[in-house]
């Protein structure tokens, strides 16, 4: 590993659970100019806020012409769309008018973050072969993630910067007012039951709730981007990026459980999306009483997000192998982390006390 040199690092998505994570990293080294791009205006950070649309070729130049000193992109920016032609045209352009945006304005780019996920192995589909390698062949369908890789790579063979792919899964962090954050779906799931007098119930199917599943702590995925940026033999490379340790939802929800002092109860599959819509009055009752950060309904939870891992019914398991020979060997106890990161939410007010 390469001592690491100052420079200045462009974050974009700055305002999710990844972004978020990944600028605060780099904020936390010496002599690193941060900035971040989020089309929300972010709570206080100790990095710099552009609000520059990405979508938009012309809008997104002007936005970054004074970053003519931008050495490292991290590349975290996404848009939801209903099928996989519109949601590829829609992300490839925000990369593309990133990096169009950053040569305009003369920036000698070093290094470029992106990330992908399980859906480049299949995750969304029945099924996958696991444990999920890196050098596991692309899958026929169309994917924005492909096209996102193939544009970054010919622009970088362009250009002459070097790049790195990090592939995690089931995210969670301490992030407020990002709705793409598994660590929320459970936190306000958890509360709006047990103001309802209910007791916890996974939410999923019963192949969901046996399955192995994996998560990426947000910190320790901020942590692996910056090493990815200052290390040589990742240039060019895709890595898995997990905690290490696989987990089962049927050993997880006990504990949690027991920590949110919470009676446990069989599991149940709910449509999260339908049920938990009708519920802003109940959060809207527990902000009042407990003095809450007040953060939109909207903005808390993405439910279908949730749904849709909870309804996975197949392992879902990726080795990180490749990773740790690299030489980035940290890892984290995945239920230490849930309860860690439940008792910050509780202790800043976002999500009531833990009883």
């Amino acid at each position: 590993m390469t001592q690491e040199q100052a420079g200045s690092v462009l974050v974009t998505g700055a305002g999710g659970v990844i972004g978020a994570h990944a600028a605060a990293e780099y904020a936390r080294q010496p002599d690193w100019r941060v900035r971040g791009v989020s089309r929300r205006t972010p709570r206080p950070a100790p990095w710099e806020h552009l609000a520059v649309d990405l979508g938009d070729a012309d809008t997104a130049r002007a936005g970054l012409s004074g970053l003519g000193d931008v050495t490292h992109l991290v590349f975290a920016a996404y848009a939801e769309r209903p099928t996989a032609r519109e949601l590829s045209e829609v992300n490839v352009a925000l990369l593309r008018n990133t990096l169009d945006g950053l040569t305009a304005a003369d920036a000698p780019l070093e290094h470029v973050t992106l990330y992908q996920g399980g859906k480049a192995y299949g995750a969304h589909m029945d099924f996958f072969n696991t444990p999920a390698k890196e050098r596991d062949p692309r899958i026929v369908q169309p994917n924005f993630y492909y096209d996102q890789e193939d544009l970054l790579r010919a622009v970088a063979a362009e250009r002459g910067f070097r790049l790195t792919v990090l592939r995690p899964e089931g995210v969670i962090g301490y992030a407020v007012g990002n709705p793409m954050n598994l660590l929320m779906v459970i936190a306000v799931y958890a509360a709006i039951s047990q103001e309802l007098g209910q007791p916890l119930r996974f939410p999923g199917s019963l192949a969901a709730y046996d399955a192995l599943y994996q998560v990426t702590d947000a910190e320790l995925l901020a942590r692996a981007t910056r090493w990815a940026g200052r290390e040589p033999h990742a240039d060019g490379e895709v890595y898995n990026v997990t905690n290490g340790d696989q987990l089962r939802w049927r050993h997880v929800f006990p504990v949690l459980a027991r920590h949110l002092g919470m009676e446990l109860a069989e599991p149940q599959p709910v449509p999260l999306a339908e049920a938990m819509a009708g519920r802003r009055d109940v959060w809207e009752r527990l902000v009042a009483r407990h003095d809450l950060v007040p953060t939109p309904y909207a903005d808390l939870v993405r439910w279908e997000f949730g749904e849709f891992i909870f309804r996975s019914g197949f392992d879902n398991v990726s080795s990180t192998i490749k990773l740790r020979q690299a030489g980035f060997a940290d890892c984290l106890d995945t239920e230490d982390r849930f309860l860690e990161l439940l008792d910050r939410l509780a202790a800043d007010r976002v999500i009531p006390p833990v009883r």
